[in-house]
């Protein structure tokens, strides 16, 4: 079958969210043809390029979601009264709140809102395509009127009515952002309109063009959300004014509730992610959760000879950020230090952006100063047992490396997600000690020690316990490294990918009439497992098109922005 992949910020650039699982994905599903629909977020990654393509990737589109582009359309006077009208819709929901929420709010008037919303999305999108575009309008000094209007209105919340100026610049910016969606020009019959299922990488904006392919062609859609996008945005703008951050909640998260309504199926990393999907709408019908895929290749050496690392040491890996919370570590390791004085802790990672560099910055004063340059004697030099270090440097080679360094893999998060890293540890057979947060507890599964976050006691105990007792390692490791094998590799997630695309093409709605030879309707006389590679006879029913699947009667159309696969990165 013909999948239209829809990523933000990730595949097929070198950079980004989710580049890996995509990849691995596509490549992994080689039986099918995939067109990849690409938002890229900025202009640093677009340079980068591409990773080299596989075969089975047909063609590659992309939009940029860091420049305001303009699609050079001219509303007239009915457009821009109609984009008034439905842009005002759209902002008066948000300003509403959330009906089912407030005083005397009711579920029938959250209905109500979910409608007007919905109804306003889809008009701005029915414009877009009939214009040739929004990006002015969604610019213009008419949405940022439409947006006051709508918090300055007599029932709007009181978050909405205290906005500023500014706060209103900031909210139109957002939304027009979020929205350029609807001006790509990725709906026609060379585009989205031509494949048989959509599959969006995350929610929000990635999500939206198959939204819209749903709207406009009725393609079925799939959305896999391995970090919920809502609860991203949560974390994400904690600094932001009141009035912004309530206007933009209500925003994704009516836009969540729309995919999850609309979606034929949904399916969360994690039963983590799948409360928070629950929590914004999601139908329990439609959840498959499917655990993140995993390459077992690179550290099956380590996994085979658990006994290679130093028993004293501790290692923690991942991105260095103020969410790993690391300064509970070291404070836990000063701890552990009083137990265990033979001890030592190796963080391994890169820091993530500028405030990941700040914050290593300060870890690495912190580290100084819990733990003064140790000695042996009076003319030798001393020695800091914290070591920071990157992969790729002459002691650490590779991430498995960096596992194999140490008998105890430690995770000292407040925030997490899927725990990659975990997993990592998991398949190189390591005993492993977590707090509490994500998906942590559902990933491990008893092979671990899980303490609370924020609490360095717990951590240091955690640890002194494993450090000395190392027959409950190996057993803790090996048990690890079996769970780690059967739940998360490429492979398990793959099978469940390919099931789930055929359960979804043979229940979407039947787009084309297959006749047999006497001129009668044939039920299921083009299943999905028909698409297969190989040469097959010619059957004995003939199709009468209706727009219906590319793979049912012979090679999909390409579009017109084609990318060779042998091409690769660029």
């Amino acid at each position: 079958m013909r999948i239209g992949l829809l990523t933000e910020g990730g595949y097929p650039y070198v950079s980004g969210d989710a580049r890996l699982w995509c990849d691995r994905l596509v490549r992994g599903l080689g039986q099918h043809e995939f067109d990849v629909y690409a938002l890229s977020r900025s202009e640093h990654q677009e340079a980068e390029g591409w990773i080299p393509l596989p075969p089975q990737v047909s063609s590659v589109r992309t939009a940029p979601l860091w420049t305001a582009g303009d699609d050079g359309a001219v509303l007239g006077r009915r457009a821009r009264r109609r984009f008034a009208e439905c842009y005002g819709d759209l902002v008066g929901v948000l300003c509403e709140g959330d009906a089912g929420e407030v005083p005397g709010g009711s579920e029938e008037s959250s209905a109500v809102q979910a409608d007007r919303f919905t109804k306003a999305l889809y008009g701005l999108a029915d414009l877009a395509r009939g214009e040739g575009g929004l990006a002015g309008a969604l610019r213009s000094e008419t949405a940022v009127r439409a947006l006051e209007r709508a918090c300055r209105a007599p029932g709007a919340a009181r978050t909405a009515r205290e906005a500023r100026v500014p706060d209103l610049l900031a909210v139109a910016a957002h939304l027009e952002r979020a929205l350029r969606p609807l001006s790509l020009d990725w709906y026609e019959d060379d585009g989205l309109a031509a494949v048989d299922l959509c599959h969006a990488a995350s929610g929000g904006t990635a999500a939206l063009p198959g939204l819209l392919a749903r709207h406009f062609t009725g393609v079925p859609l799939l959305v896999t959300e391995y970090g919920v996008h809502l609860r991203t945005h949560y974390l994400t703008s904690p600094d932001a004014p009141p009035a912004v951050r309530s206007l933009l909640a209500a925003f994704h998260g009516r836009l969540a509730a729309e995919i999850y309504g609309r979606a034929a199926l949904v399916t969360p990393g994690n039963t983590h992610a799948r409360r928070w999907q629950e929590r914004c709408g999601a139908d329990r019908e439609k959840l498959r959760t499917v655990c993140p895929g995993m390459d077992a290749a690179p550290f099956a050496e380590v996994g085979e000879s658990p006994e290679c690392g130093d028993p004293d040491t501790l290692v923690w890996v991942g991105r260095v950020e103020p969410a790993k919370d690391l300064v509970s570590l070291l404070h836990a390791f000063a701890e552990i230090r009083k137990e265990e004085p033979n001890s030592r802790l190796r963080v391994i990672g890169a820091p993530a952006g500028a405030e990941g560099a700040a914050y290593l910055g300060h870890c690495r004063a912190l580290a100084a100063q819990l733990f003064p340059d140790e000695a042996d004697g009076l003319h030798t030099v001393g020695d800091n047992p914290v070591s920071f270090e990157e992969v790729g440097g002459p002691d650490v080679p590779s991430v498995a490396d960096a596992y194999a360094s140490g008998a105890v893999v430690v995770l000292s998060s407040v925030v997490e997600g899927f725990p990659i890293g975990l997993v990592e540890a998991m398949f190189c057979g390591r005993a492993t000690v977590s707090t509490d947060v994500g998906a942590v507890v559902e990933v491990i599964g008893g092979t671990g020690l899980v303490v609370p976050p924020r609490n360095p006691r717990a951590l240091a105990e955690a640890c002194v316990a494993l450090l000395r007792d190392p027959e409950r390692r190996a057993r803790l490791g090996a048990a690890a490294r079996a769970r780690a094998l059967e739940l998360f590799t490429v492979e398990q997630n793959i099978a469940a990918f390919h099931g789930i695309y055929l359960e979804i093409v043979s229940h979407c709605p039947v787009r084309r009439v297959v006749l047999d030879e006497a001129g009668e309707p044939l039920p299921f006389g083009v299943p999905a497992e028909v698409h297969v590679p190989g040469r097959w006879t010619a059957p004995v029913t003939r199709a009468l098109s209706r727009g219906g699947p590319g793979w049912a009667t012979g090679r999909p159309v390409h579009t017109t922005s084609a990318v060779p696969a042998t091409e690769g990165a660029r």
